[in-house]
């Protein structure tokens, strides 16, 4: 891997905290800000994936594959289905406890959630 020098200007209070940083990591200044900069570029990448997946989700396949959940797969020994609470019983929302897991379910779709 090819390696290069970039000449960082900070402000000094910006330099002082990240300073600090490295110290209370136990790395090196150089070590903190490759990892900032590797972080932010992945924060980035997670971002533009996921505009991208988005503008290309169809909320009726999505809906589709959510009705065939479960379809042959009877449910396991201990799982429960429990019904949510009069007050949400529009949105036609269901509890169902998985193990020691809870899960929550709910047939309201909000635009824009695939």
């Amino acid at each position: 891997m090819r390696k290069s020098n970039f000449a960082l200007r900070l402000q000094p209070s910006l330099l002082d905290e990240a300073r600090q940083a490295a110290e209370a990591e136990g790395v090196a200044l150089n070590q903190l800000i490759k990892v900032a900069v590797a972080e932010k570029l992945s924060m980035l990448r997670t971002e533009k994936y996921f505009a991208e997946r988005t503008a290309r989700a169809s909320i009726p396949k999505a809906l589709g594959i959510l009705k065939r959940a479960g379809i042959g797969n009877p449910p396991a020994k201990g799982d429960k289905l429990r019904r949510a609470k009069r007050g949400h019983e529009a949105n036609h929302e269901a509890n169902v406890v998985i193990g020691s897991r809870r899960q929550s379910f709910s047939k309201a779709v909000t635009p824009g959630a695939f």
